[in-house]
């Protein structure tokens, strides 16, 4: 059931412990506009935005910062999609002799607080990571409660929730918080594979993920580091859309580091290859029956 119109994401920076790894990694407010923007160029659709402490490159939430991304791009000639992370602020990491104690590294938030900067900037997508996971050595703390008042906050305000499904219990939530009519008929998943500790990349995964999706769903998938330009052939050809930069892998191949957009152009040689073409932002919003910009 191979997908012939490919909608590619792009996920830029993420929050990873990645700074030291890659020396032209987005860090700055104006570097992961410019980033979103060299990704549109290249061929992806939608730009997937979290943003970093412009001096240390670490972890953030400031709204400020994703208030200078989303203005830089709205304010360039791209017609890229935004989808901003409604993730952060749910990093538990606790102390190994002292399991009450959380340690440096957590970052904990009310739904209200991880939602303040989607509710301020209304981007046309924003992610909900739909479960709680172990993830390296820290815990991403999801709450049900969490995750249905991020949902009804999203579908308030117009803004289509991209369900970050890291295991098969997040989809079964998932698919639950569609039951209760807290997403819209045309829900959007996207299929997180190879993070320690959740579900694996590989065939079999994917194909069983995508067994248990809904008739009207709208689904992309991808993997991590070596696996994700694999995993961008594996989710088009099992009918989905595909995500790749440098949140997911800092490397064109071994050795060498890429960019953002040498990422997606990969990415668009693949999907093309393989006899499909790449989905342009204004046919995405048709696919993905998105409201368009405010």
């Amino acid at each position: 059931m191979i997908n012939n119109e490919v909608i590619i994401t792009c996920a830029v920076t993420g929050s990873g412990d990645t700074v030291d790894k890659h020396p032209d990694l987005p860090i700055t407010p104006k570097q992961i506009a410019e980033a979103a923007i060299e990704a549109a160029d290249a061929g992806a659709a939608v730009a997937h935005i979290h943003v970093r402490d412009p001096e240390t490159g670490g972890v953030s939430r400031e709204l400020a910062h994703y208030k200078e991304v989303v203005e830089r791009i709205r304010d360039s000639e791209s017609d890229v999609i935004i989808n901003i992370t409604a993730g952060m602020g749910g990093d538990l990491v606790l102390d190994a002799d002292n399991p009450t104690v959380a340690i440096e590294g957590t970052d904990m938030a009310t739904a209200a607080e991880r939602f303040a900067h989607i509710a301020e900037l209304r981007p046309e997508i924003c992610t909900l990571d739909c479960g709680t996971l172990n993830m390296g050595d820290a815990i991403l703390v999801n709450t049900t409660d969490m995750l249905r008042d991020m949902a009804k906050a999203a579908k308030e305000i117009g803004v289509k929730p991209e369900l970050e499904i890291f295991d098969l219990g997040n989809l079964v939530f998932a698919l639950q918080m569609a039951k209760e009519g807290l997403l819209d008929e045309q829900p959007l998943f996207q299929l997180c594979l190879g993070i320690p500790w959740g579900a694996p990349a590989d065939t079999a995964t994917m194909k069983t993920m995508v067994d248990m999706l809904p008739a009207n769903a709208n689904w992309a998938g991808f993997g991590i580091s070596r696996l994700q330009m694999p995993m961008v052939a594996q989710a088009m050809l099992l009918g989905g859309n595909v995500r790749v930069g440098l949140e997911d892998n800092l490397f064109l191949e071994k050795g060498v580091l890429a960019s953002n957009g040498q990422l997606v152009e990969r990415a668009v040689s693949l999907i093309n290859n393989l006899g499909s073409r790449v989905a342009s932002p204004a046919r995405a919003r048709e696919m993905l029956g998105l409201r368009g910009t405010q």
